[in-house]
């Protein structure tokens, strides 16, 4: 089949493993193929579906406590080699925190980067991209209230080569927020905002790419708010809709 060689690209498609040429390729398809589409929709709810099922394990107090009992309660030779022991198990666990904090903030940061990504891959798979269809931002921002907890303003688009195609619920994590869809040359840009204080994990600072994904994102925190802009067009394209985001 004609299709063939494309669904052999969809798992690194989903995966951010193909080049930026290869991306914007492989989103003309899709957005054509009906079948392709469907394939990545499902696939992609596959992802974030296994995604929150292994979260749901949280190790018992019981199980904590044997762990610790079998830690713990084995006797020591001598006082001496036991203080070395307690010496070299604090130095562990220091060693052990700063990896967790540092390791751990930096994968749930680049898993958030990874929700967005397949939000914004499902949306371009979807047949029905939107759930409000309006290019008229003061016909797209009322669909909104009452739908999420915050509020937010749409930028004015004229002479900016941008349209804007209409707007959906998106969820990362039960977390809801709202997606914004854009155009500009035939491009596809997912504006996403959700509150800073809901969203799973803290996210520090601005940041204008991640080197996981194969889509061009810049995201950053204004009024509360947590805005990520990402795509598959030019870095310059997502700079200028992010700084018309920016200066409402």
């Amino acid at each position: 089949m004609v299709c063939e060689s494309w669904k052999a690209q969809l798992d690194k498609y989903l995966d951010g493993e193909l080049s930026p040429d290869e991306v914007r390729a492989f989103d003309a398809h899709v957005r054509s193929c009906s079948a392709c589409s469907t394939d990545a929709l499902s696939r992609v709810q596959v992802k974030r579906a296994i995604h929150v099922a292994g979260k749901r394990f949280t190790p018992s107090a019981e199980f904590r406590r044997r762990v610790h009992g079998s830690i713990t309660g084995k006797p020591k030779r001598t006082l001496r080699l036991g203080w070395m022991f307690a010496v070299a198990s604090m130095a562990v666990l220091a060693i052990a925190a700063f990896l967790f904090t540092y390791v751990g903030g930096r994968s749930g940061r680049e898993q958030v980067y990874s929700e967005i990504a397949d939000l914004h891959v499902a949306t371009l798979a979807s047949s029905a991209p939107v759930d409000v269809v309006s290019t008229d931002r003061h016909t797209v921002k009322p669909w909104f209230q009452g739908k999420i907890p915050f509020s937010f303003d749409l930028p004015e688009l004229q002479n900016s080569g941008f349209v804007l195609l209409g707007g959906r619920m998106a969820y990362v994590e039960q977390t809801p927020g709202a997606q914004l869809i854009y155009d500009i040359r035939k491009h596809h840009i997912s504006v996403f905002v959700f509150q800073e204080r809901s969203l799973p994990t803290r996210l520090q600072g601005n940041s204008r790419s991640s080197k996981e994904l194969s889509f061009n994102l810049e995201t950053w925190s204004q009024s509360g708010l947590r805005y990520f802009v990402i795509g598959d067009a030019n870095a310059a394209d997502i700079d200028s809709l992010a700084k018309l985001f920016k200066a409402e």
